[in-house]
């Protein structure tokens, strides 16, 4: 009977979804809500530009003179030789 006991005492504790595997499995839950949250926020940040390049005619000014490096006519763009 005691054999019986250790036996599933063991069982309960290492077996599987056993004790430990329940704290592992708990703590990749947390671990994947955190990462769907931090996606979640590139995913509101990726339609809040969706919306301003739709709308905004200044933001998509401002992207195109900052990161394409385009000029508006009428600017004067100085070139440093080297």
């Amino acid at each position: 009977m005691v054999v019986f006991l250790l036996f599933l005492a063991l069982l309960i504790t290492f077996g599987n979804r056993g004790v430990i595997d329940n704290y592992f499995m708990s703590k990749r839950l947390h671990a994947l809500h955190a990462e769907n949250q931090a996606i979640e926020e590139e995913n509101k940040e990726l339609k809040r530009k969706i919306l301003l390049l739709r709308n905004d005619l200044g933001y998509i000014e401002t992207i195109a003179r900052n990161d394409l490096g385009m000029v508006k006519e009428g600017d004067v763009v100085y070139r440093l030789a080297q």
